[in-house]
Protein backbone atom coordinates (compact mmCIF):
# COMPACT_ATOMS: atom_id res chain seq x y z
CA UNK A 1 0.00 0.00 0.00
CA UNK A 2 1.39 3.40 -0.95
CA UNK A 3 2.14 5.63 2.03
CA UNK A 4 0.49 9.09 2.22
CA UNK A 5 3.04 11.91 2.16
CA UNK A 6 2.59 15.58 2.96
CA UNK A 7 4.98 18.22 1.63
CA UNK A 8 5.30 21.69 3.11
CA UNK A 9 6.58 25.01 1.83
CA UNK A 10 10.17 25.68 2.83
CA UNK A 11 9.40 28.76 4.95
CA UNK A 12 6.93 26.81 7.07
CA UNK A 13 9.26 23.83 7.43
CA UNK A 14 12.21 26.00 8.45
CA UNK A 15 10.16 27.87 11.07
CA UNK A 16 11.13 25.14 13.56
CA UNK A 17 14.65 26.65 13.61
CA UNK A 18 15.02 29.19 16.40
CA UNK A 19 17.76 31.57 17.50
CA UNK A 20 20.57 29.76 19.30
CA UNK A 21 19.80 26.42 17.68
CA UNK A 22 22.52 24.12 16.37
CA UNK A 23 21.69 23.01 12.83
CA UNK A 24 23.41 20.21 10.93
CA UNK A 25 23.69 20.56 7.16
CA UNK A 26 24.26 17.45 5.03
CA UNK A 27 27.21 17.87 2.70
CA UNK A 28 29.00 16.75 -0.43
CA UNK A 29 26.74 16.23 -3.46
CA UNK A 30 23.71 16.05 -1.13
CA UNK A 31 24.04 19.62 0.20
CA UNK A 32 20.40 20.83 0.44
CA UNK A 33 21.04 24.07 -1.45
CA UNK A 34 17.38 24.99 -1.85
CA UNK A 35 16.81 24.77 1.90
CA UNK A 36 19.95 26.85 2.50
CA UNK A 37 18.74 29.58 0.16
CA UNK A 38 15.37 29.63 1.87
CA UNK A 39 16.99 29.63 5.30
CA UNK A 40 18.97 32.74 4.35
CA UNK A 41 15.67 34.54 3.76
CA UNK A 42 14.75 33.94 7.40
CA UNK A 43 17.85 35.66 8.74
CA UNK A 44 15.80 38.68 9.88
CA UNK A 45 14.16 36.62 12.62
CA UNK A 46 17.21 34.59 13.65
CA UNK A 47 20.34 35.20 15.69
CA UNK A 48 23.33 32.99 16.52
CA UNK A 49 22.12 29.87 14.73
CA UNK A 50 25.13 27.53 14.68
CA UNK A 51 25.55 25.65 11.40
CA UNK A 52 27.71 22.50 11.52
CA UNK A 53 28.86 20.42 8.55
CA UNK A 54 31.85 18.93 6.74
CA UNK A 55 32.25 19.45 2.97
CA UNK A 56 29.40 21.41 1.43
CA UNK A 57 29.12 21.90 -2.31
CA UNK A 58 27.72 24.88 -4.20
CA UNK A 59 26.67 28.32 -2.99
CA UNK A 60 25.10 27.90 0.44
CA UNK A 61 24.32 31.64 0.63
CA UNK A 62 24.38 31.83 4.45
CA UNK A 63 28.19 32.25 4.54
CA UNK A 64 27.95 35.79 3.15
CA UNK A 65 28.85 38.75 5.43
CA UNK A 66 25.29 40.08 5.57
CA UNK A 67 24.15 36.96 7.42
CA UNK A 68 26.91 36.96 10.05
CA UNK A 69 24.60 37.92 12.94
CA UNK A 70 22.02 35.27 12.09
CA UNK A 71 24.30 32.30 11.30
CA UNK A 72 27.55 31.13 12.88
CA UNK A 73 29.33 28.54 10.74
CA UNK A 74 31.28 25.93 12.68
CA UNK A 75 32.60 23.50 10.07
CA UNK A 76 34.69 20.36 10.45
CA UNK A 77 36.19 20.56 6.96
CA UNK A 78 36.84 23.73 4.97
CA UNK A 79 35.40 23.25 1.50
CA UNK A 80 35.68 25.89 -1.24
CA UNK A 81 32.16 27.09 -0.46
CA UNK A 82 33.16 28.42 2.96
CA UNK A 83 36.94 28.86 2.66
CA UNK A 84 36.75 32.64 2.34
CA UNK A 85 34.44 32.97 5.33
CA UNK A 86 36.74 30.85 7.53
CA UNK A 87 39.88 32.75 6.59
CA UNK A 88 38.20 36.13 7.02
CA UNK A 89 37.15 35.17 10.54
CA UNK A 90 33.43 34.99 9.78
CA UNK A 91 33.34 31.21 10.28
CA UNK A 92 35.11 28.68 12.49
CA UNK A 93 36.87 25.38 11.86
CA UNK A 94 37.04 22.32 14.14
CA UNK A 95 40.10 20.06 13.60
CA UNK A 96 38.84 16.50 14.06
CA UNK A 97 39.26 13.03 12.59
CA UNK A 98 36.31 12.19 10.38
CA UNK A 99 35.75 8.95 12.28
CA UNK A 100 35.33 10.86 15.56
CA UNK A 101 32.52 13.19 14.42
CA UNK A 102 29.59 10.78 15.01
CA UNK A 103 30.74 10.21 18.60
CA UNK A 104 30.99 13.97 19.06
CA UNK A 105 27.37 14.31 17.91
CA UNK A 106 26.24 11.67 20.38
CA UNK A 107 28.14 12.92 23.42
CA UNK A 108 28.99 16.58 23.01
CA UNK A 109 27.57 18.46 20.03
CA UNK A 110 23.82 17.95 20.38
CA UNK A 111 21.90 18.80 17.20
CA UNK A 112 18.58 20.62 17.30
CA UNK A 113 17.74 20.45 13.60
CA UNK A 114 19.21 18.44 10.70
CA UNK A 115 18.79 19.68 7.12
CA UNK A 116 19.19 16.84 4.63
CA UNK A 117 18.46 16.05 0.99
CA UNK A 118 16.91 12.69 0.21
CA UNK A 119 15.48 10.60 -2.59
CA UNK A 120 11.69 10.36 -2.89
CA UNK A 121 10.06 7.85 -0.53
CA UNK A 122 9.39 4.34 -1.77
CA UNK A 123 6.09 2.48 -1.32
CA UNK A 124 7.09 1.63 2.25
CA UNK A 125 7.86 5.23 3.17
CA UNK A 126 11.66 5.00 3.10
CA UNK A 127 13.88 7.71 1.64
CA UNK A 128 17.63 7.50 1.06
CA UNK A 129 20.36 9.88 2.19
CA UNK A 130 21.81 9.32 -1.26
CA UNK A 131 25.53 9.66 -1.86
CA UNK A 132 26.33 11.34 1.47
CA UNK A 133 25.75 8.94 4.36
CA UNK A 134 29.10 9.70 6.10
CA UNK A 135 28.29 11.80 9.21
CA UNK A 136 24.71 12.47 8.07
CA UNK A 137 23.63 9.07 9.41
CA UNK A 138 24.68 9.96 12.96
CA UNK A 139 23.28 13.47 12.62
CA UNK A 140 19.78 12.32 11.75
CA UNK A 141 19.98 9.64 14.45
CA UNK A 142 20.57 12.27 17.11
CA UNK A 143 18.75 15.39 15.85
CA UNK A 144 15.56 16.57 17.56
CA UNK A 145 14.07 17.68 14.23
CA UNK A 146 14.82 16.61 10.65
CA UNK A 147 13.85 18.70 7.64
CA UNK A 148 14.19 16.83 4.35
CA UNK A 149 14.57 18.35 0.90
CA UNK A 150 13.06 15.62 -1.29
CA UNK A 151 14.69 15.61 -4.71
CA UNK A 152 13.81 13.13 -7.50
CA UNK A 153 17.36 13.61 -8.87
CA UNK A 154 18.91 12.27 -5.65
CA UNK A 155 20.25 8.70 -6.05
CA UNK A 156 18.85 5.94 -3.90
CA UNK A 157 21.77 4.07 -2.33
CA UNK A 158 22.17 0.89 -0.32
CA UNK A 159 23.64 0.46 3.16
CA UNK A 160 23.00 2.78 6.10
CA UNK A 161 21.25 5.39 3.97
CA UNK A 162 17.58 4.57 4.56
CA UNK A 163 15.41 6.82 6.70
CA UNK A 164 11.65 6.52 7.14
CA UNK A 165 9.39 9.49 6.44
CA UNK A 166 7.95 9.20 9.95
CA UNK A 167 11.30 10.51 11.23
CA UNK A 168 10.93 13.80 9.37
CA UNK A 169 9.52 16.85 11.07
CA UNK A 170 8.87 18.28 7.59
CA UNK A 171 9.38 17.32 3.94
CA UNK A 172 9.97 19.94 1.26
CA UNK A 173 9.76 18.86 -2.38
CA UNK A 174 12.25 20.53 -4.70
CA UNK A 175 13.86 19.20 -7.85
CA UNK A 176 17.35 20.43 -8.78
CA UNK A 177 20.61 19.06 -10.15
CA UNK A 178 23.18 17.79 -7.69
CA UNK A 179 26.57 19.57 -7.56
CA UNK A 180 29.15 17.93 -9.82
CA UNK A 181 32.95 17.72 -9.76
CA UNK A 182 35.04 16.23 -12.58
CA UNK A 183 38.46 15.40 -11.09
CA UNK A 184 39.64 13.69 -14.26
CA UNK A 185 39.47 16.92 -16.29
CA UNK A 186 42.09 18.55 -14.05
CA UNK A 187 44.77 15.86 -14.27
CA UNK A 188 48.20 17.04 -15.51
CA UNK A 189 51.30 15.13 -16.62
CA UNK A 190 52.81 15.05 -13.11
CA UNK A 191 49.60 13.59 -11.68
CA UNK A 192 49.49 10.98 -14.46
CA UNK A 193 53.06 9.93 -13.65
CA UNK A 194 52.23 9.64 -9.95
CA UNK A 195 49.19 7.56 -10.89
CA UNK A 196 51.40 5.09 -12.75
CA UNK A 197 53.95 4.89 -9.92
CA UNK A 198 51.31 4.28 -7.26
CA UNK A 199 49.51 1.75 -9.45
CA UNK A 200 52.79 -0.16 -9.65
CA UNK A 201 52.79 -0.39 -5.85
CA UNK A 202 49.32 -1.95 -5.72
CA UNK A 203 49.24 -5.75 -5.80
CA UNK A 204 46.39 -7.79 -7.23
CA UNK A 205 43.85 -8.54 -4.52
CA UNK A 206 44.50 -5.29 -2.64
CA UNK A 207 41.77 -3.23 -1.00
CA UNK A 208 42.11 0.42 -1.96
CA UNK A 209 41.15 3.74 -0.41
CA UNK A 210 41.26 6.96 -2.39
CA UNK A 211 41.25 10.47 -1.00
CA UNK A 212 39.88 13.53 -2.76
CA UNK A 213 41.43 15.06 -5.85
CA UNK A 214 43.21 14.56 -9.14
CA UNK A 215 45.94 12.18 -7.91
CA UNK A 216 43.58 9.46 -6.62
CA UNK A 217 41.68 9.74 -9.91
CA UNK A 218 44.96 9.36 -11.84
CA UNK A 219 45.75 6.22 -9.84
CA UNK A 220 42.38 4.70 -10.73
CA UNK A 221 43.02 5.34 -14.43
CA UNK A 222 46.27 3.35 -14.15
CA UNK A 223 44.71 0.22 -12.63
CA UNK A 224 43.02 -1.29 -15.68
CA UNK A 225 45.38 -4.29 -15.83
CA UNK A 226 45.00 -5.22 -12.17
CA UNK A 227 42.88 -8.09 -10.87
CA UNK A 228 40.48 -8.68 -7.99
CA UNK A 229 40.79 -5.29 -6.30
CA UNK A 230 38.51 -4.31 -3.45
CA UNK A 231 37.25 -0.93 -2.24
CA UNK A 232 36.89 0.27 1.33
CA UNK A 233 37.11 4.05 1.23
CA UNK A 234 35.61 7.17 2.74
CA UNK A 235 34.71 8.56 -0.70
CA UNK A 236 34.18 7.56 -4.33
CA UNK A 237 34.53 9.45 -7.61
CA UNK A 238 33.94 8.68 -11.29
CA UNK A 239 37.23 6.81 -11.72
CA UNK A 240 35.79 3.71 -10.10
CA UNK A 241 33.10 3.09 -12.74
CA UNK A 242 35.26 1.66 -15.53
CA UNK A 243 37.18 -0.53 -13.07
CA UNK A 244 33.97 -2.10 -11.78
CA UNK A 245 32.64 -2.61 -15.29
CA UNK A 246 35.90 -4.34 -16.31
CA UNK A 247 35.82 -6.58 -13.21
CA UNK A 248 39.12 -5.07 -12.02
CA UNK A 249 37.23 -4.11 -8.88
CA UNK A 250 35.10 -7.03 -7.70
CA UNK A 251 35.86 -7.12 -3.95
CA UNK A 252 36.36 -10.89 -4.10
CA UNK A 253 39.43 -10.92 -1.84
CA UNK A 254 38.06 -8.76 0.98
CA UNK A 255 37.48 -10.35 4.38
CA UNK A 256 34.75 -7.90 5.41
CA UNK A 257 31.96 -6.91 3.01
CA UNK A 258 33.19 -9.20 0.22
CA UNK A 259 31.72 -8.44 -3.21
CA UNK A 260 30.69 -4.94 -2.12
CA UNK A 261 32.46 -1.59 -2.47
CA UNK A 262 32.22 0.19 0.87
CA UNK A 263 32.18 3.99 1.13
CA UNK A 264 30.85 6.89 3.18
CA UNK A 265 30.10 9.36 0.40
CA UNK A 266 30.58 10.02 -3.31
CA UNK A 267 31.24 13.17 -5.29
CA UNK A 268 31.61 13.34 -9.06
CA UNK A 269 29.56 13.82 -12.19
CA UNK A 270 25.98 12.89 -13.01
CA UNK A 271 27.34 9.71 -14.59
CA UNK A 272 28.55 8.60 -11.16
CA UNK A 273 25.27 9.43 -9.41
CA UNK A 274 23.29 7.50 -12.03
CA UNK A 275 25.69 4.56 -11.73
CA UNK A 276 25.30 4.42 -7.94
CA UNK A 277 21.51 4.73 -8.03
CA UNK A 278 19.95 1.55 -6.64
CA UNK A 279 23.24 -0.31 -7.22
CA UNK A 280 23.52 -3.16 -4.68
CA UNK A 281 27.27 -3.55 -5.35
CA UNK A 282 27.92 -0.38 -3.28
CA UNK A 283 27.35 0.00 0.46
CA UNK A 284 27.18 3.54 1.84
CA UNK A 285 27.86 3.17 5.57
CA UNK A 286 28.17 5.33 8.68
CA UNK A 287 31.58 6.99 8.74
CA UNK A 288 32.42 5.91 12.30
CA UNK A 289 32.45 2.36 10.90
CA UNK A 290 33.97 3.03 7.47
CA UNK A 291 36.85 5.07 8.90
CA UNK A 292 37.53 3.03 12.02
CA UNK A 293 41.19 1.92 11.71
CA UNK A 294 40.34 -1.35 13.48
CA UNK A 295 37.72 -2.06 10.81
CA UNK A 296 40.00 -0.95 7.96
CA UNK A 297 42.82 -3.25 9.08
CA UNK A 298 40.63 -6.36 8.86
CA UNK A 299 41.00 -6.41 5.08
CA UNK A 300 44.37 -7.60 3.73
CA UNK A 301 46.65 -5.45 1.57
CA UNK A 302 44.89 -2.16 2.27
CA UNK A 303 46.45 0.59 0.14
CA UNK A 304 45.51 4.07 1.36
CA UNK A 305 46.19 6.82 -1.17
CA UNK A 306 46.02 10.37 0.14
CA UNK A 307 47.53 13.68 -0.88
CA UNK A 308 49.11 16.63 0.90
CA UNK A 309 49.91 20.32 0.56
CA UNK A 310 53.51 19.91 1.68
CA UNK A 311 55.85 17.47 3.42
CA UNK A 312 58.91 18.53 5.40
CA UNK A 313 62.21 16.66 5.21
CA UNK A 314 61.46 14.75 8.43
CA UNK A 315 58.18 13.38 7.07
CA UNK A 316 55.62 15.67 8.68
CA UNK A 317 52.59 15.98 6.41
CA UNK A 318 50.56 19.17 6.14
CA UNK A 319 47.33 18.42 4.30
CA UNK A 320 44.82 20.94 5.59
CA UNK A 321 46.38 24.41 5.48
CA UNK A 322 48.71 26.68 3.55
CA UNK A 323 50.61 28.23 6.41
CA UNK A 324 47.95 29.76 8.64
CA UNK A 325 45.35 29.85 5.86
CA UNK A 326 42.89 27.03 6.44
CA UNK A 327 42.41 25.19 3.15
CA UNK A 328 40.56 21.98 3.97
CA UNK A 329 40.53 19.73 7.04
CA UNK A 330 41.89 16.62 8.71
CA UNK A 331 39.17 14.47 7.18
CA UNK A 332 39.91 10.76 7.07
CA UNK A 333 43.57 10.81 6.10
CA UNK A 334 44.88 9.65 9.46
CA UNK A 335 42.08 7.10 9.84
CA UNK A 336 43.22 5.32 6.69
CA UNK A 337 46.95 5.93 7.08
CA UNK A 338 46.75 4.09 10.39
CA UNK A 339 44.31 1.44 9.18
CA UNK A 340 46.46 0.61 6.15
CA UNK A 341 49.61 0.45 8.29
CA UNK A 342 47.92 -2.12 10.54
CA UNK A 343 46.54 -4.17 7.64
CA UNK A 344 48.48 -7.32 6.70
CA UNK A 345 50.52 -6.29 3.66
CA UNK A 346 49.04 -2.79 3.77
CA UNK A 347 50.61 0.35 2.31
CA UNK A 348 49.81 3.87 3.57
CA UNK A 349 50.78 6.31 0.79
CA UNK A 350 51.02 10.10 0.68
CA UNK A 351 51.15 11.17 -2.97
CA UNK A 352 51.79 14.73 -4.13
CA UNK A 353 53.36 16.58 -7.02
CA UNK A 354 56.87 17.88 -6.28
CA UNK A 355 55.69 21.42 -6.97
CA UNK A 356 52.38 23.25 -7.20
CA UNK A 357 51.07 24.42 -10.56
CA UNK A 358 52.61 27.79 -9.73
CA UNK A 359 56.04 26.25 -9.14
CA UNK A 360 56.03 26.32 -5.32
CA UNK A 361 57.99 23.40 -3.77
CA UNK A 362 55.96 20.85 -1.83
CA UNK A 363 58.88 19.02 -0.24
CA UNK A 364 60.32 21.62 2.11
CA UNK A 365 62.88 22.03 4.94
CA UNK A 366 60.15 23.24 7.31
CA UNK A 367 56.38 23.43 7.05
CA UNK A 368 55.11 26.96 6.56
CA UNK A 369 54.54 28.88 9.79
CA UNK A 370 51.04 28.09 11.00
CA UNK A 371 50.76 24.93 8.91
CA UNK A 372 48.99 22.02 10.55
CA UNK A 373 50.41 18.51 10.83
CA UNK A 374 47.72 16.06 9.73
CA UNK A 375 49.87 12.93 9.45
CA UNK A 376 52.76 12.81 11.90
CA UNK A 377 56.25 11.63 11.02
CA UNK A 378 55.62 8.65 13.29
CA UNK A 379 52.76 7.48 11.06
CA UNK A 380 54.26 8.12 7.64
CA UNK A 381 55.37 5.19 5.46
CA UNK A 382 55.44 5.97 1.73
CA UNK A 383 55.73 9.36 0.02
CA UNK A 384 55.35 9.46 -3.75
CA UNK A 385 55.98 12.25 -6.27
CA UNK A 386 56.40 12.13 -10.04
CA UNK A 387 60.12 11.51 -9.34
CA UNK A 388 59.70 8.31 -7.38
CA UNK A 389 59.00 6.72 -3.99
CA UNK A 390 60.50 7.51 -0.58
CA UNK A 391 59.98 4.86 2.12
CA UNK A 392 60.31 6.53 5.53
CA UNK A 393 59.05 4.03 8.08
CA UNK A 394 61.84 3.02 10.46
CA UNK A 395 64.22 5.58 8.95
CA UNK A 396 66.08 8.13 11.06
CA UNK A 397 65.83 11.85 10.34
CA UNK A 398 68.94 11.97 8.16
CA UNK A 399 67.80 8.99 6.11
CA UNK A 400 64.35 10.49 5.71
CA UNK A 401 65.76 13.79 4.51
CA UNK A 402 67.93 12.08 1.89
CA UNK A 403 65.03 9.95 0.65
CA UNK A 404 62.67 12.89 0.35
CA UNK A 405 65.24 15.09 -1.38
CA UNK A 406 65.63 12.27 -3.91
CA UNK A 407 61.99 12.60 -5.00
CA UNK A 408 61.82 16.40 -4.83
CA UNK A 409 61.86 18.59 -7.92
CA UNK A 410 65.42 18.61 -9.37
CA UNK A 411 65.56 22.41 -9.19
CA UNK A 412 64.79 22.29 -5.44
CA UNK A 413 67.37 19.70 -4.44
CA UNK A 414 70.38 21.98 -3.93
CA UNK A 415 68.48 24.17 -1.47
CA UNK A 416 67.11 21.12 0.32
CA UNK A 417 70.57 19.58 0.58
CA UNK A 418 71.87 22.79 2.17
CA UNK A 419 68.99 22.79 4.64
CA UNK A 420 69.69 19.15 5.41
CA UNK A 421 73.35 19.89 6.08
CA UNK A 422 72.51 22.90 8.28
CA UNK A 423 70.12 20.81 10.34
CA UNK A 424 71.66 17.34 10.40
CA UNK A 425 75.29 18.09 9.48
CA UNK A 426 75.19 15.68 6.60
CA UNK A 427 74.29 15.04 3.07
Amino acid sequence: MKMPFTYEEADKALSVIESGHRVFVQGSAMTPLYLMRQLAKQSVRLKDVELVFITVQGDIEVDKPEYADAFKINCMFVSPSVRKAVNEGRADFIPIFLSDIPDMFRKQMKIDVALVQVSPPDEHGYCSLGVSVDIARSAVNTAKHIIAQVNPKAPRTHGDSLIHTSRFTSMVYHEEDLPEVDYGSKTGEAEKMIGKIVAGMIEDGSTIQMGIGTIPDAVLKSLHHHKNLGVHTEMLSDGIIDLVDRDVINNSKKKIHPYKSVTGFAIGTRRLYDYLHDNPAFAFLDIDYVNDPHVIRRNPKVVAINSAIEVDITGQVCADSIGSMQFSGIGGQMDFIRGAALSEGGKPIIALTSRTHKGVPRIVPFLKEGGGVVTTRGHIHYVVTEYGVAYLFGQNLRQRAKSLIGISHPDDREALEKACFDRFKCF
